[in-house]
């Protein structure tokens, strides 16, 4: 058994909550890199350890950190060869493919610029991110129109672009597989200004635009680090364990759950790259490969528990947690019935590691996210920056005025309006409203945009949603806030039905009576609109802000 954690936390194990809140501590040089302190020390102190088991429909493959050690020597060589440098932007659409732990290896050890994607991406997508980052190469999958649309994209370009395509040959194109085997797997730490720093940047990730265009936010190389309490604490993995995160790597849930932290920790990472999501064989992958650590946003497990899963051995499974949206109770509830596991919620942002959660000493509270990361001092605070009392509500923010932690982000790059606006007088703003219980549990309320304002009261979004959502006839919601003369505001529910329900005002009446029986009554939606569909961001996420715009214009 061997583990790296020790390299960079003065202490790893705590008896409870408020000893790790106290005494969490990360310790790390200036040079930090994940790529040599971690990948590569794993290499050299337990080269059989396996760090990685990805499996599609057809195939399995294992990688030991050895195996991650020279794959990802062999992408740099072929990257340098290729003119990247550090400080160079390179994005990557890999969908769940083993190469993308290649390939963010190397471009961690290069010090170049690492930009995740989708494969979801359509042309303006990609002429957007392209352009702004002034990205210098991609690697990506072929998938639907992604070739094609980066090829119309690159004429619009002012610099070359480099073009990197798994297992495909095509004009234009290099077969990034077929290259890197011609590449040494040996490449040694650079020195001098060659080498990365941990204050340097290292990825970037576009917001998911859920309020406007996409932003970028590019973290540090100590961001790694600061998910350490993302996966040893709060998703609880453990040594030479196996953890899964549902998620593409096009998305940052997949350094949360399947990279940084748990590789730190000494647990390996399980991946299922699946051509199209189905509940039922993600669980089977799940228990067929002994997974005993789980993580997944809500909708996942939602997808799961209504799969007729009776009677399935779930007895490696020891640990699952969920983060992205606020938990629904019959969706937590159901799980508990079916594996005897409680789901341990958790908040952070594209901006941040794990800032709140139900770390591994806490009782799960349904509807709350738990208490405070060690590595964020966290406050509530009044639109005047003053603390708000137990039980009011009030912004998230962190207090940074001894300086950031390593988990935050670094800046909005090439944003400075956008960075004055969320960090100014010592404190970052998340931009997310939430209160506080007399336990210390932090309750999410709903994005500061998003809240609704009606006849003097103020209602989040997401309660309601969760209310909306646990009537039968239900499969999917947004819940905004609608002009009103009277009210200011009154609460709309834009809804899209599950198969064999049709709208009326009959199912619209019993829809508020059910949603006044859930929750408090004066939240109810005075007004329902059925729909086929809701926008959402390329990430999934509903944007609200349209729903409201669209309401204005009529």
């Amino acid at each position: 058994m061997t583990s790296v954690i020790e390299n960079f936390v003065e202490r790893v194990d705590f008896n409870s909550y408020e000893d790790f809140y106290k005494n969490f501590k990360l310790t790390y040089d200036e040079d930090f890199n994940f790529g040599f302190d971690v990948v590569d020390k794993y290499a050299e102190i337990d080269p059989e350890k396996i760090a990685l088991i990805w499996t599609d429909d057809n195939e399995k493959r294992t990688f030991t950190f050895k195996d991650i050690k020279e794959k990802s020597n062999k992408t740099v060589n072929l990257l340098k060869r290729l003119g990247i440098k550090k400080g160079d932007k390179v994005m990557l659409t890999l969908k769940s493919r083993y190469e993308w732990w290649f390939c963010m290896v190397a471009l961690h050890k290069l010090g170049a610029v690492a930009i995740p994607a989708t494969h979801m991406l359509k042309l303006h997508d990609i002429d957007f991110r392209l352009k702004n980052a002034e990205v210098k190469a991609v690697i990506t999958v072929e998938e639907d129109s992604l070739l094609p649309d980066y090829e119309e994209a690159e004429k619009e370009l002012d610099w070359d672009l480099q073009k990197l395509v798994i297992k495909t040959d095509r004009e234009g194109w290099i077969n990034f597989n077929k290259a890197i085997e011609n590449e040494s797997p040996v490449y040694e730490r650079p020195s001098g200004d060659d080498n990365p720093m941990a204050d340097e940047v290292f990825l970037i990730y576009f917001t998911s635009g859920t309020s406007g265009l996409p932003k970028m936010v590019a973290h540090r190389h100590t961001y790694a680090l600061g998910h350490i309490p993302t996966a040893k604490y709060w998703q609880n993995v453990v040594e030479d364990g196996i953890h899964h995160t549902a998620s593409d790597t096009g998305w940052g849930k997949a350094v949360w759950g399947n990279l940084y932290g748990q590789w730190i920790a000494g647990t390996s990472i399980f991946i299922y790259d699946y051509v199209r999501f189905n509940g039922l064989n993600l669980l089977e992958k799940i228990i067929e490969n002994k997974v005993d650590t789980f993580c997944a946003p809500p909708t996942v497990y939602r997808f799961i528990i209504k799969e007729n899963i009776e009677g399935y051995d779930f007895s490696n499974l020891k640990y699952v947690a969920t983060a992205g949206e606020p938990l629904p109770p019959e969706v937590s509830d159901r799980f508990y019935d079916l594996s005897g596991l409680r789901i341990k919620e958790g908040f952070g942002q594209t901006e941040t590691t794990l800032s709140i959660g139900t770390f591994i000493w806490l009782d799960a509270k349904v509807g709350y996210l738990g208490k405070p990361s060690p590595l964020y001092n966290l406050k509530l605070l009044d639109e005047n920056d003053n603390p708000v009392d137990i039980g009011a509500e009030g912004e998230l923010c962190f207090d940074i005025s001894n300086g950031p932690t390593p988990g935050l982000f670094k800046e909005y790059y090439k944003d400075p309006v956008k960075q004055a606006h969320q960090i100014h007088d010592g404190y970052y703003h998340c931009g997310d409203t939430a209160w506080k219980d007399e336990d210390g549990y932090i309750r999410f309320v709903g994005r500061n945009d998003d809240i609704i304002k009606s006849s003097g009261y103020r209602i989040g979004p997401y309660e309601v949603e969760s209310a909306v959502l646990s009537h039968e006839a239900v499969a999917h919601c947004a819940i905004t806030g609608y002009p009103d003369e009277e009210r200011g505001q009154i609460v709309k529910a834009s809804i899209i039905l599950q198969p064999g329900f049709e709208p009326s005002a009959a199912l619209t009446k019993d829809i508020q009576n059910h949603v006044k029986n859930v929750t408090a009554p004066y939240k109810y939606p005075r007004m329902i609109e059925y729909v086929d569909e809701l926008p959402e961001t390329i990430s999934g996420k509903i944007r609200r802000v349209e729903i409201r715009e669209n309401d204005n214009k009529n």
